[in-house]
């Protein structure tokens, strides 16, 4: 490892502590190798100057060289504002300064010769640049050259400090120069050679200091590769590692709770995506392998029959299984179905959260540990200390992604056998997510619905048709059908949100007068029996309209509710646009979600809307999602703590590259599944190098 790379960012030349600290908390930058890693995110061509009687206020951003002849100041505080005239011979440009003027000042004087960038505009019939970059000649002579000028994002505190990108490119600048020795290669030899890759030091300078287009283009794709490589290696070979070195239960038969249950008491035929999983299920717990799988389905495919199904194949062979939740709400959800399934079968079945009462604790515990509690449901209160099972075989996960690795890690420990696992997600995942997300898992897809359950209809509304739609809601409840109304909430405005919600209440009481209808409201700020108390009157059909905010997203089932209206639709993201549909659909009575909004809205809030409308079809609204908002900000990763730490990858652009580094890392251990071969000893370092800093992605699963 080059010692170099390791040191503070402090000892950079021109950082020094005050700035270390900063880079610290507003870019999680610590060291040399972190700034090194912090790439560019876009590039202008630095090799054309424009003279100023060139210059078209329709150009982007454009360079010329010349000369400050005078400040002026307009304006009074705190609009005052700093007008710098520029010249280079051609003609004269406006520089104009809203913010740092004292530092202009003090920084930029007249009649010395600069080097400004920035993108050309016309007020008042003349041109100018608003925060133009600038850069005096003599100094650049000591830059590294490069064809295309990087630019690197910045944060507000960091430009108040009068850190830009081009303060950071300087540092890059000054990182380069100081560099002794080269940087150490990531990928063995053979691997450069077969996909014709170039180095890891080549790469990483001409990211930073591209000396032509068709360098960048390379670089950036053997840093994507290596990126997306190595996690793809990792968790393929933590799947190899499972699947060979750890011996799973077998599950011999289907018998007789199995059978009963098929004959007697499905609630519904079974379809033919469900028959399929179940059948991917048996095969894995009939192999003599430990199963990790992973079952996605959208909202109201089935995945709680399948997994009840797979649950009486364990009590067939003699196995205890245990099914964890993330909510209350849910784990209630869950055990209410199943037990409705289940009937008068003779299968116990308990559920466990932080609200059962401790004698019924005590009994749960004593019935687990002799056995004859066949199913235990519940929220993290099943990985208490206490909780003890005679003989766990069974695991099954809801919404994975909301526990960490630890807390899944003690359902394991509680038998000395390790328990198959099956893992279920309502929340449609994209295939590049699943890959990278789910990478260890085997998975399988329910993508039908059941057979009775019609296709919701999603309606737009503009707020001017606010009284078209109380009519339709009118009509549904004289039918006998229920009605949600959603309210968005926003972290950083809760007070405007709760406002939001109690003037829709007074609307909508206007609208609909009691005593003839009836509404309950349920929101965040409510406490939990209030909120249990709302939810069971409109449960019971007491109440005809739920006003609510999103905490009615997961784990209400109202069958009878069969409209589902969202107020200010364009605030919410795709993914939970989409949750919240699935709250209705759930009876079979046509359904339906209407999306109210105001007329202005963003190109991506109209996207969104459009794909509501346009389909129903949770994967393509995941993939869409992930195009339009990034991997970061979906459900399951920066939401729930496991944020991506790419560096240069992109999961929605970069899928034809993550394939590709899959398919090689698929070869690589087809050819040396324990990575012992010399030629692979590098990438049993890298691998050890990236598991000590970042997310240890073969533990997600």
């Amino acid at each position: 490892m080059n010692k170099y790379l390791e040191q503070d960012i402090k000892f950079l030349p021109g950082v020094g502590p005050k700035r270390a600290e900063l880079f610290n908390k507003e870019l999680n930058i610590y060291t040399v190798e972190d700034l090194l890693y912090f790439f560019p995110y876009k590039y202008i061509d630095r090799t054309r100057f424009y003279t100023i009687k060139e210059i078209d206020p329709s150009l982007p951003n454009i360079q010329v060289r010349g000369k400050i002849t005078r400040y002026t100041k307009e304006g009074k505080k705190p609009k005052e504002r700093l007008i710098a005239k520029f010249t280079d011979g051609t003609g004269i440009i406006d520089l104009v300064f809203f913010q740092g003027l004292k530092f202009v000042l003090e920084n930029y004087e007249p009649g010395k010769e600069y080097i400004i960038l920035g993108k050309p505009n016309v007020y008042n019939g003349s041109l100018n640049i608003i925060h133009p970059d600038i850069e005096a000649v003599d100094k650049m002579e000591g830059q590294i050259n490069a064809s295309l000028q990087p630019f690197y994002n910045t944060t507000e505190k960091l430009k108040s400090n009068f850190i830009t990108s081009r303060t950071i490119q300087k540092f890059q600048n000054n990182l380069w120069k100081d560099l002794k020795q080269r940087i150490d290669e990531k990928l063995p030899d053979y691997l450069l050679k077969r996909h014709n890759l170039p180095g890891l030091h080549e790469s990483l300078f001409n990211i930073h200091f591209p000396q032509s287009p068709e360098a960048l283009r390379r670089a950036q794709f053997r840093l994507k590769f290596e990126e997306l490589f190595l996690i793809q290696l990792d968790l393929l070979k933590q799947k190899y590692n499972r699947y060979h070195k750890l011996d799973g239960l077998i599950f011999g038969k289907v018998g007789e709770t199995f059978n009963n249950f098929y004959s007697h008491y499905l609630p519904f035929s079974l379809t033919n995506a469900q028959k399929k999983v179940i059948k991917e299920i048996r095969k894995d717990l009939g192999s003599g392998k430990q199963m990790n799988r992973l079952v996605q389905g959208d909202v109201g495919s089935g995945k709680t029959l399948v997994a009840l199904m797979t649950m009486l194949i364990a009590i067939d062979n003699g196995f205890q299984s245990c099914m964890m939740a993330p909510t209350e709400i849910l784990a209630t959800q869950h055990y209410n179905s199943i037990k409705k399934m289940l009937g008068d079968m003779p299968v116990t079945i308990e559920l466990l959260t932080g609200s059962t009462p401790k004698k019924k604790r005590t009994n749960i515990a004593e019935n687990l540990t002799n056995g004859s509690l066949h199913i235990l449901i519940g929220t993290h209160a099943v990985i208490e200390d206490t909780v003890r099972f005679d003989n766990l075989g069974f695991v099954i996960i809801d919404e994975q992604h909301r526990f960490g690795v630890g807390q899944r890690a003690k359902l394991w420990e509680k038998n000395p056998q390790t328990p198959h696992v099956l893992v279920m997600s309502a929340t449609p995942i994209p295939r590049t997510l699943a890959m990278t997300l789910y990478g260890d898992l085997d998975i399988s897809v329910i993508d039908e619905l059941p057979p009775g359950r019609k296709p919701i209809k999603t309606i737009h509304y503009y707020d001017s048709k606010r009284l078209v739609m109380f009519g339709f809601l009118r009509q549904q409840i004289e039918l006998g059908r229920q009605i949600y109304i959603v309210y968005p909430l926003i972290k950083e405005s809760e007070k405007l949100d709760y406002k939001d919600l109690e003037d829709g209440c007074e609307a909508i009481a206007r609208a609909f007068p009691p005593p003839k209808y009836v509404m309950s409201v349920v929101h965040g700020k409510m406490k939990a029996n209030e909120k249990e108390y709302a939810m069971r009157l409109f449960k019971e059909g007491k109440t005809q309209i739920m006003v609510a905010t999103t905490v009615i997203e997961v784990g209400v089932d109202v069958p009878n509710a069969s409209v589902m209206v969202i107020e200010s639709a364009e605030r919410f993201g795709l993914s939970q646009l989409h949750q919240l549909r699935g709250r209705v659909g759930r009876g079979a009575d046509q359904s339906y979600c209407i999306l109210m909004t105001s007329y202005k809205l963003s190109e991506d809030a109209r996207k969104r809307i459009e794909a509501m409308v346009n389909t129903s079809d949770g994967f393509e609204i995941a993939e869409l999602d992930l195009k339009l908002r990034g991997p970061g900000d979906l459900e399951g990763t920066q939401q729930s703590g496991l944020a991506f730490d790419l560096k240069i990858a992109n999961l929605a652009k970069d899928t034809q590259i993550l394939q590709f580094s899959r398919d090689s890392a698929t070869e690589v251990l087809e050819n040396d599944p324990t990575l012992s071969k010399p030629e692979n000893k590098i990438l049993v370092e890298t691998l050890g190098q990236t598991r000590n800093k970042e997310v240890n992605w073969g533990q997600i699963s």
